[in-house]
């Protein structure tokens, strides 16, 4: 298959873990992989616009990737936001405490919904499609602005209800399609490995920092168990970094349709023993954190609709205006009946109390935010 695939662990506390994601960028050999002459988009991983532990993309993981490329060379960032149709970018970028950071390393945000920031228009993949041709029978839609510009990954290592696990790949999806990207759910596995090709040939370079300080056990990408442990991953290997990932997770990748199809495609590594893990402070290959995905009220009707009994009515139930009504239901779940009185609420506001990550969390709101490279200087007089 080429070069060998490889994927950089590192052990970290939050008094160093923006040093931390600089040094494992490093460990991946991040500037061998990315074009510095174009421009690097930024794709940060909002699942849900609440904060909850594990679920999004981190404020040190935003930050630290920022500082790391801007230091090698890779001026011309942008972030990239993406809403779905249970989430809403503009919130979860001010909630999850994104705003502070990009604002302050002087980072644009450009919105992939948004007519004026981009536009989304066909493209014909040279590879061959396993499911997308069939899906958008009119043409494959993605965004106007992604082609010919870096993109570096920002997921964290979670359970997925429909997937069961997800990361790099699949944080892809919201990037590049539109809104009808739900259609793509019976064929989830099949459709992340078209987007992994379609990116290989709109983008210079790929590649993805994932954050596992607090890692989401369950029913993800929302309603999960988060877990502290403390680790960062990256690599240029979409398909490596969601295989080590899984494996930390407890499942075998190549048990993973979306990894085993993407490996078998030649499009990067799924099998553990055939991937580089450059470590410190981890022996990842003993790990097994044993997570495990299960169900809540939304992902069961999900699952009769899209995978079970009633999946005849699929196209009747999200191709339809009937849509709106499970849109809106799902919305109503999350927001406003799980997180509240389901126990969301609860293991956000221990999280903040308890967990060290927690703490850190809270130096990156609005009103307190300091650069990290000043967080490492004692005050005058102190």
């Amino acid at each position: 298959m080429g070069t060998r695939a490889k994927v950089a662990v590192l052990k970290t506390k939050p008094d160093t873990v923006v040093q931390d994601v600089r040094r494992v960028m490093n460990m991946a050999d991040y500037k061998d992989h990315l074009d510095p002459d174009a421009t690097t988009i930024i794709k940060d991983n909002i699942s849900w616009h609440l904060l909850y532990p594990g679920a999004n993309t981190t404020p040190w993981q935003l930050e630290g990737t920022i500082l790391e490329l801007q230091s090698g060379g890779f001026d011309d960032l942008v972030c990239v936001q993406n809403k779905t149709v249970v989430t809403d970018a503009y919130k979860g970028e001010r909630l999850n405490n994104y705003l502070p950071v990009l604002y302050r390393y002087g980072v644009p945000i450009r919105y992939n919904f948004e007519p004026r920031d981009m536009k989304f228009t066909v493209y014909r993949p040279k590879a061959e499609m396993i499911t997308l041709n069939d899906v958008f029978r009119a043409g494959i839609r993605i965004p106007d602005y992604f082609h010919g510009k870096n993109v570096v990954h920002l997921p964290t290592t979670k359970c997925h209800i429909y997937t069961t696990t997800t990361g790099s790949m699949k944080n892809a999806f919201g990037g590049l399609l539109p809104s009808t990207r739900h259609y793509c759910h019976p064929t989830i596995h099949e459709t992340l490995v078209d987007l992994l090709a379609i990116q290989k040939e709109i983008h210079p370079g790929i590649f993805t920092v994932t954050d596992a300080t607090t890692a989401g056990n369950g029913p993800g990408p929302r309603t999960m168990i988060p877990v502290q442990k403390d680790l960062l991953l990256a690599s240029a290997d979409s398909v490596a970094i969601d295989a080590v990932s899984s494996h930390l997770m407890g499942f075998d990748p190549m048990d993973l349709p979306y990894i085993r199809m993407a490996h078998e495609r030649g499009l990067g590594v799924g099998r553990i023993d055939e991937i580089e893990i450059v470590e410190e402070g981890y022996d990842t290959r003993k790990a097994n954190w044993g997570f495990t995905v299960g169900d809540n009220a939304a992902s069961k009707i999900g699952d009769m609709l899209w995978f079970g009994p009633l999946k005849a009515l699929n196209k009747l139930a999200f191709q339809t205006p009937l849509v709106y009504a499970f849109i809106f239901g799902s919305f109503i779940y999350h927001d406003y009946i799980w997180f509240p009185f389901g126990g969301g609420q609860k293991v956000v506001d221990e999280w903040l109390d308890t967990s060290p990550w927690g703490d850190l969390f809270k130096t990156y709101a609005a009103s307190s935010f300091v650069p990290w490279e000043n967080r490492l200087v004692a005050p005058s007089g102190s």
